[in-house]
């Protein structure tokens, strides 16, 4: 490679990218050298280009997002005299040579995205910068954890991983750093995928018309451009780059509750058996800081919990598992044995003149773990195995950002990096991610089975590791509704298993938002109640009666749902698709679906449509896309592409289901450790569209499914023959279910044909939530019940062999 002669930028200096000197071709793409710079382009896929650029002599590795290498011979090359093509089958890339500029096209020629004619890539000190032309009313989408609209044109946002306690609706950095966005103009999306661990921005056309860039305070420009036809096979492209998410434990998807915090052990066995009691549904309970001795990490306080095994024993019998907090600080204490060992084997963030750096956090001053060093990695998965002899089985990393009091960790701290030194400027945006992995490395090592995961803090690719949730939310119908334009940007990002603390953590909800906020964290994959310290009681039964038997109703609809649920996340484990998917996935082009009357809405999984709405209103104004939809509790049916007005009590959040859906639902449990009961009902709804389900099942907890222990089986409703199709299952596990109740909505018939054979069709009432008692006697205040009358229904043995239900 030839060495490149520069000179330093000074501030306030741009320094462009520059006329091409020499490229070389490489069996995955090429490198050159330019006036100021060297350059590469790598493939990943025909969808994907990898774009380096460097003002140094050998490019910057980044080790922690990308699990894939670049594929050789996808593209052809051909050259002019002013410019390069790289041709893939999905993409053309033009690269100018004077000055040198990057344009992506379609094979039929329409611009995709191209570098700002004039910028280009540039430097002003070291910062490095992308500009790209803005296209006629283009929008972004995606971010990861960033506040405001789904459609981010306009607006401009920073990567910088932040503790940031009772956040507004709008602030900005959070906890979490996904650089990665999606660009929608003319009938086309791409993605770019900014692969730059340090502090960085992303303008969508802030305070200018001209251009969109991204950059970064230091550090080289790294992007990754995919293109594809849909939104979501960009999502797909990107989890291909960063990886896909790990099935969790079955029981992960059920209820949990937390509080800042429970103790002593007594209290949080009173909480479990008063679910049990109250007959609310639930799985895990939390303990916060205040079960440790002195907030330290890997430590139980002696007279709260003198026997950690012994809870979690009890508590597992009544169908519960554990889950704790467990912060990076290790207080600086001689005789404790983290802080000492860590100390021996130079395991923590040190000054550079060697001294450790300390930070003050919940134990007092601390040191810092270094999770950027293997050897740290390895040692903190060690220690791991204090909590999984003592029967815990959840893991909540929280504070990772690395937070400490005075929120302002100096830059000059320095990190190894996997061996390639660097300093906090470099390292922080990756630290959580580095210590969940050592986290769930020590989990999976020592308890062999699959453990629940929790972060605060992440960057591209934390979804590989952990569920991520919101963090220190408010209690504000404002800050509910900005929860879910978290979690589906999150989904926009490659984040499947996403949540928000209920109720809000800081402040106490009014009822009637703890009732509302229950009702659509049902629909969130990550469902968890919590609450801070110095505040009212917070669980399901502490607004009062009414509260109570919605929540109830809410938590046995959600147990129902889970082989929908379980389903869906299985695919997520293999096409990285969310399962809370904003509507910008389906329906990219649909103006109506970024309009901030409607864009908080989102499908949960393939086919159910959730319409949040605050606690304070009864009736409510829904978009509904293209397709036939069903109202849920009622089976009133909406023609799509059209705005429709609808009641929303606090017993009934506006939810419908899109024509040719199939939702599975089970029998009601206590908890997912239960065995619901062997007949799976089936909720098939009319529609124009053919589509398919693929419901998948295994033991829930082992990783005996990597062996082929699972479940499979595709159902696919062909709209155009009236059938519905059993495909012949996969996998060396029996199902769990022997026979099939199968709900016809949208149908009016008397029989149907189950291979050949033809069988009555029985009509039925059927509630997906209970009526709830009349509490208040004013007429106007009548609680709506909706029971669906009539509904056509069959039951028949479910087999290996294909089955065919013709209409």
């Amino acid at each position: 490679m030839t060495t490149i002669t520069k000179t330093i930028p000074k501030d306030g200096d741009h320094i462009a990218v520059g006329g091409l000197i020499h490229f070389d071709t490489l069996p995955h793409g090429i490198i050159g050298t330019t006036e100021n710079c060297q350059f590469s382009i790598s493939l990943y896929a025909s969808s994907i280009f990898r774009i380096r650029i460097s003002r140094k002599d050998t490019f910057d590795q980044n080790p922690y997002a990308v699990v894939v290498s670049p594929t050789d011979d996808l593209f052809e090359l051909q050259e002019t005299s002013d410019k390069l093509i790289l041709s893939t089958d999905t993409i053309d890339l033009h690269v100018s040579k004077y000055p040198v500029r990057f344009s992506f096209y379609t094979k039929d020629g329409q611009l995709i995205n191209q570098d700002d004619p004039a910028f280009g890539t540039s430097w002003q000190g070291t910062e490095v910068s992308t500009y790209k032309s803005l296209q006629a009313g283009e929008r972004f989408i995606g971010l990861g954890e960033k506040t405001g609209n789904l459609d981010r044109a306009g607006k401009a946002y920073t990567n910088w991983n932040t503790d940031f306690f009772a956040y507004g609706v709008d602030a900005d950095p959070l906890y979490l750093s996904i650089p990665f966005y999606i660009g929608i103009h003319s009938g086309l999306s791409y993605g770019i995928f900014f692969d730059n661990t340090h502090k960085s921005i992303f303008n969508f056309g802030a305070s200018n018309r001209r251009f969109s860039y991204f950059s970064a305070e230091d550090g080289d420009m790294d992007y990754y451009f995919i293109h594809e036809a849909e939104v979501k096979d960009i999502i797909s492209a990107y989890t291909y780059l960063t990886g896909k998410i790990e099935l969790p434990p079955k029981w992960a998807l059920g209820y949990q509750q937390c509080r800042y915090s429970y103790y002593p052990d007594s209290e949080v066995l009173n909480v479990a058996r008063t679910f049990r009691d109250k007959d609310l549904p639930a799985d895990v309970i939390y303990l916060d800081i205040h079960h440790m001795e002195g907030y330290k990490v890997f430590t139980f306080d002696e007279q709260r919990f003198p026997n950690p095994k012994k809870l979690t024993e009890k508590l597992a019998e009544m169908g519960f598992k554990v889950a704790v907090i467990v912060d990076p600080g290790v207080k600086v204490q001689n005789g404790y044995a983290p802080y000492e060992e860590g100390k021996a084997k130079d395991l923590f963030v040190k000054y550079p003149d060697g001294e450790d750096y300390e930070a003050e956090v919940w134990p007092g001053w601390c040191n810092l773990p270094d999770f950027t060093k293997a050897e740290t990695r390895d040692w903190w998965s060690e220690w791991m195995k204090f909590y999984t002899d003592r029967g815990i089985r959840g893991f909540w990393n929280d504070m990772n950002e690395p937070a400490s009091w005075g929120q302002h960790t100096p830059n000059l701290i320095e990190f190894d990096f996997d061996g390639q030194k660097t300093s906090h400027r470099k390292a922080r945006n990756i630290y959580g991610q580095n210590m969940v992995k050592s986290t769930v490395e020590g989990a999976k090592k020592h308890l062999n089975e699959r453990p629940l995961m929790l972060t605060r803090s992440g960057y591209a690719g934390i979804q590989r590791y952990t569920a991520v949730w919101t963090g220190d939310n408010v209690a504000s119908d404002e800050h509910m509704l900005a929860g879910i334009r978290l979690l589906n940007s999150m989904g926009l990002s490659g984040i499947p298993f996403t949540g928000y603390d209920v109720g809000g953590f800081c402040g106490h909800a009014s009822p009637s938002l703890f009732a509302r906020w229950m009702s659509i964290a049902t629909f969130s994959p990550f469902f968890r109640g919590h609450s801070m310290i110095n505040s009212p009681d917070s669980e399901p039964w502490a607004f009062g009666e009414e509260v109570e038997e919605i929540s109830r109703n809410y938590l046995k609809l959600r147990y129902k749902l889970i082989p929908y649920i379980y389903s869906t996340l299985y695919e997520s484990s293999q096409n990285g698709l969310p399962v809370v998917r904003s509507l910008a996935i389906t329906d990219t082009h649909d103006a109506k679906v970024y309009d901030p009357a409607y864009q908080n809405q989102y499908l949960f999984g393939h086919g159910i449509l959730v319409a949040p709405v605050e606690s304070t209103k009864e009736i409510t104004k829904v978009y509904l896309p293209k397709g036939e939809w069903y109202y849920l509790f009622n089976d009133q049916a909406y023609k799509g592409s059209q705005e429709a007005y609808v009641d929303c009590p606090i017993s009934h959040l506006p939810v419908f289901v899109k024509g040719s859906s199939i939702i599975p639902i089970q029998s009601d449990v206590k908890h997912l450790d239960e065995k619901p009961s062997e007949t799976l009902e089936l909720h098939l709804y009319q529609g124009s569209q053919t589509n398919e389900f693929v419901l998948y099942e295994d033991d829930g907890t082992s990783y005996d499914f990597k062996k082929g222990a699972f479940h499979k089986r595709t159902l696919r409703y062909d709209s155009a023959n009236s059938q519905l199709v059993f495909k012949p299952s996969l996998g060396d596990m029996d199902t769990h279910f022997k026979e099939v109740k199968l709900y016809l909505h949208g149908f009016d018939l008397d029989s149907v044909r189950v291979n050949d054979i033809r069988v009555n069709v029985q009509k039925v009432n059927y509630a997906f939530i209970q009526q709830i008692s009349q509490f208040d006697p004013l007429p106007e205040n009548t609680n709506l019940h909706h029971e669906i009358k009539g509904l056509p229904c069959i039951t028949f043995k479910l087999v290996d062999e294909q089955i065919t239900i013709k209409f």
